[in-house]
């Protein structure tokens, strides 16, 4: 994971760190802090510290914290043990770990065919 934080296109909120707002990370997003607003990357990683909410976009989500509210996520979410996943869900493939949680409406599509696939993250 190191190697991928310390990528140019990648972005690393730590524990601590409140960020309220817009975020587009055509690599990695890496969250143990809290955000709030919109984010839109290729790879989402929520540490188990990591507290995320709104309108959520990636191919490929990676929980250990919560994250809730309107995620979209075009190939894979792994909801780890310690993970709480809350809201509206639309996917492609899912993974949840025995102790992982939802709660919401989940919506599966084949990947690629998600609702906002005129947006996707192509990167």
């Amino acid at each position: 994971m190191t190697d991928q934080v310390s990528n140019p296109s990648s972005l690393f909120v730590g524990e601590g760190v409140t960020f309220t707002g817009s975020i587009y990370a055509p690599g990695l997003a890496s969250i143990n802090g809290t955000v709030q607003g919109e984010i839109k990357v290729s790879d989402l990683q929520i540490g188990p510290k990591g507290n995320v909410a709104g309108t959520i976009e990636a191919k490929v989500i990676d929980v250990h914290g919560i994250l809730s509210d309107n995620i979209i996520c075009h190939e894979h979410i792994l909801i780890h043990r310690s993970g709480n996943v809350t809201g509206q869900l639309d996917y492609a493939d899912i993974e949840i770990e025995r102790g992982g949680q939802f709660k919401g409406k989940m919506v599966q599509h084949p990947p690629g065919e998600t609702k906002s696939n005129k947006d996707s993250v192509n990167s």
